[in-house]
């Protein structure tokens, strides 16, 4: 049984937008992140080798738990 005041992943993408020449990340909740082109390259990046390596995760060991 998971604790109802833990955190629990989101199945919602952000949303990511360019506007005068810097990166706009909205998430959820109102969360907002303002990047140079670089940095949200590079996080891009990152979010999609973080990505391969959960779904390589879950495959090995199963699907997580669903809340």
């Amino acid at each position: 049984m998971t604790n109802p005041t833990e955190q629990q992943p989101r199945s919602d993408a952000g949303i990511a937008t360019a506007e005068d020449g810097v990166v706009i990340l909205e998430g959820p909740n109102g969360v907002a992140v303002t990047m140079t082109a670089q940095a949200a390259s590079q996080t891009g990046a990152s979010l999609i080798a973080a990505a391969r390596l959960a779904e390589r995760q879950i495959a090995a060991n199963g699907e997580p738990e669903a809340s």
